[in-house]
């Protein structure tokens, strides 16, 4: 079985439209990535089936999409401004920068200089803390201008909504609430594509829950984020594992936080969060707007503030697992994506056999017409069949239907299995309950 490398995922995305390097025309800028025609459709498909799983079918979950950008007073009492940094220290051969507390990274800078300028010995500066926010202002002039910043997490705008939400919902706890949305953290990255960039997209809940409560929630939700990444999207468990974070690497909000891991091409990394983040947020809130944040016990009257546990779903390093989860190369040297069929870009593929026959074409066009409706399709008639076939089989299309001859006499089609290449017969009225049934 060939080795998936990072290279050649990074190849396969920009080449065949998932994933293009950020202002690409102008020599790209570091750790920014644009998503292209296929790679928005796996982000859409897998925001879509998080959101159904987590937020529709469930009647303890409510939804908001709050501002990007928030009073910086919300950011004090957060603790982001105080103590959301990284130590960094700087190279005094090249003035790279580089995060103290990654030491693998700094022995592999190390080791180029070594390597690449004969250099002996590498020297760095005394670590200072970094803070990872990204400041901007609002205001029509520099009289008026004020200092705010981009949000680093989702999170808080739940926290601030949460009286919003209790006034209007009435939720009784347990519950969550529940949002999508783009983050951003000036962090020093060593590149690994789309795992880690300045600006990224969480799937994120705050689960509120009575004091006692935490534990038995928390428990709850390694199960529920467990099955997701496996039943669900139908990764290896073999390549993913539980880590606990000690102490010393806690958040300031977290009483305990554990880490779904990916086994990546550069070594085991953090895909999902969980995180036990006690009453903090609400309490500080409070605190520092003045605001009554507590909950009341519609049975008892009993007022507290609610504990918190946050399960977060990286939507990029998720687009970034499935990739290489599902890239495969055949024993014949084509390259195959196994994506499950829900979140391939295309559900199915439409191929006139031939492109010189008007009544062949004209038929696979109505196919088309009528398929594109209830699903993504995509038509090519480029080429031969076997080509097309090849060029479905890389962007991970599950069916490829071919219209042919056979098909103007009995109006049945020719439909190819992308894993197995298996082939079978399916009448044209009959083909969007045969392509559903298998989405559902």
């Amino acid at each position: 079985m060939a080795i998936v490398t990072m290279d050649k995922i990074v190849s396969l995305a920009k080449r065949r439209g998932f994933v293009y390097p950020g202002s690409d025309i102008y020599g790209g800028l570091a750790n920014t990535w644009d998503y292209g025609p296929l790679g928005a459709r796996i982000l859409q498909n897998i925001k879509n089936l998080w959101w159904k799983t987590f937020v529709e079918t469930r009647s303890d979950m409510y939804s908001v999409d709050t501002s990007l950008i928030m009073k910086p007073k919300v950011w004090e009492a957060s603790g982001h401004v105080s103590s959301f940094t990284d130590p960094l220290v700087e190279c005094k051969v090249c003035h790279a920068r580089l995060r103290a507390d990654k030491p693998e990274e700094i022995k592999e800078h190390q080791d180029l200089h070594k390597k690449n300028d004969d250099v002996s010995e590498v020297s760095w500066t005394e670590p200072k803390n970094f803070n990872l926010m990204f400041k901007t202002h609002i205001g029509v002039s520099e009289d008026s201008r004020t200092d705010v910043y981009l949000r680093p997490e989702t999170a808080q705008g739940m926290f601030v909504n949460f009286k919003n939400v209790l006034t209007t919902e009435r939720p009784r706890l347990p519950f969550g609430i529940a949002q999508i949305g783009k983050a951003f953290r000036n962090e020093i990255t060593p590149g690994n594509f789309i795992f880690r960039t300045l600006e990224f997209e969480q799937m994120e809940i705050e689960y509120f829950v009575k004091p006692s409560d935490w534990e038995a929630a928390f428990e709850g939700w390694k199960i529920q984020m467990w099955d997701w990444i496996t039943k669900i999207l139908e990764v290896d468990e073999k390549k993913l594992k539980w880590r606990a974070h000690e102490k010393d690497e806690l958040s300031h909000y977290s009483k305990r936080t554990e880490d779904i891991e990916f086994e990546f091409p550069f070594g085991w990394g953090e895909l999902y969060g969980l995180a036990y983040r006690t009453d903090f947020d609400l309490k500080n809130h409070a605190e520092k707007s003045g605001e009554d944040l507590q909950y009341t016990d519609p049975e008892t009257n009993e007022k507290f503030f609610p504990h918190v546990v946050e399960p977060t779903f990286g939507v990029n390093r998720t687009v970034l697992v499935v990739l290489l989860s599902a890239y495969t190369e055949t024993d014949d040297g084509r390259t195959l994506l196994k994506l499950n069929p829900k979140i391939a870009p295309y559900k199915a593929a439409v191929f006139p056999l031939v492109s010189n026959k008007p009544d062949i074409v004209g038929k696979a066009k109505k196919v088309y017409d009528v398929l594109r409706v209830s699903c993504p399709v995509s038509w090519d008639d480029r080429g031969n069949i076997g080509k097309r076939y090849a060029s479905q089989d890389e962007i991970g299309t599950p069916w490829c239907i071919t219209v042919d001859y056979q098909t103007l006499e009995d109006d049945t089609v020719t439909v190819r299995d992308r894993d197995t290449g298996h082939q079978v017969r399916v009448a044209v009225p009959e083909l969007q309950d045969w392509i559903s049934s298998r989405l559902h």
